[in-house]
């Protein structure tokens, strides 16, 4: 269960992160992340309503809170990066970020054996090469390393403390409405300073009404792969749940490859090769 839970929420992420870096190609990457978390406050605010989840409020949701305010600077910095430079180069350097909770679960006690441990090794080198990173180039790209590398370990801190927000379902639902509500409001202040100073809150178009399908999409995809993410790490070692949600940089190379005819180049087929080697051994391990 650890590992299909881990494999959906990269599934989840990478699409999410392909949807993402189009829209920021169009929209000011501020508020694709205050419209697309919008819609998944609406949605899980209904869930948490209709379950009875503030039944289960309690101090665990301050981790929820942290993550939700350390959620949209991950997310800014990395849609700007996807705007910045080519998928290829800031996809797989944000997975990164498993880093953290890998770290967290090792300081925990946790000690994988010789098969998962071997499975971490080939997964991670997966994941560098799946993307065909390229650090040759303009300033820009530089940029956009540095910025990755920032909303690395954001989402590496949030996969960590989302993991620890709840321990049912239904506390789930409510650690997860909690943390997009208050990556709303960071957020939308953000925004509100950044269009204080004169930057853009909209594309020259206006608001993006054809492209709401999409944001909403972007949206709940993200808050589904917090949540699978979370479920995963509590059903099994997190150094393997880790790891496996990390693969999501193949998701977004090939979804990349199919919507956009970027063709993959060999050291791409390489690392989506050895990713999906160090899954089977993290998850037969």
């Amino acid at each position: 269960m650890t590992a299909l839970f881990a494999l959906a929420t990269s599934l989840l992420w990478g699409l999410a992160d392909f949807g993402g870096g189009l829209l920021t190609r169009r929209t000011p990457a501020l508020t694709v992340v205050v419209v697309s978390q919008s819609v998944a406050v609406a949605v899980l605010g209904v869930i948490v309503a209709a379950t009875g989840a503030w039944s289960e409020a309690g101090a665990r949701l301050w981790f929820a809170v942290a993550a939700g305010l350390v959620g949209p600077v991950a997310m800014l910095a990395f849609y700007r990066a996807l705007a910045l430079g080519p998928m290829g180069v800031v996809s797989p350097l944000g997975s990164l970020g498993v880093a953290v909770p890998v770290g967290v679960g090792l300081v925990l006690g946790e000690r994988p054996g010789v098969p998962q441990f071997a499975g971490v090794l080939v997964a991670v080198a997966g994941v560098a090469l799946a993307g065909g990173p390229q650090f040759r180039g303009a300033p820009v790209q530089r940029q956009a390393v540095l910025l990755t590398l920032l909303a690395a370990f954001g989402f590496g801190a949030v996969m960590a403390l989302i993991a620890e927000a709840s321990t049912t379902l239904t506390g789930l639902f409510l650690a997860l409405f909690v943390q997009r509500v208050t990556n709303v409001a960071a957020g939308g202040l953000a925004l509100y300073v950044s269009v204080r100073r004169g930057g853009p809150a909209l594309a020259p178009g206006g608001f993006p009404w054809r492209s709401l399908p999409a944001l909403a999409f972007v949206g709940l995809a993200d808050v589904a792969a917090n949540g699978t993410y979370s479920i995963a790490a509590q059903t099994g070692p997190v150094t393997v749940a880790a790891v496996l949600a990390s693969l999501y940089p193949v998701v977004t190379a090939v979804a990349a490859r199919g919507f956009l005819s970027e063709r993959l180049r060999a050291v791409q087929t390489a690392g989506a090769g050895l990713a999906l080697v160090g899954s089977v051994l993290l998850a037969t391990g």
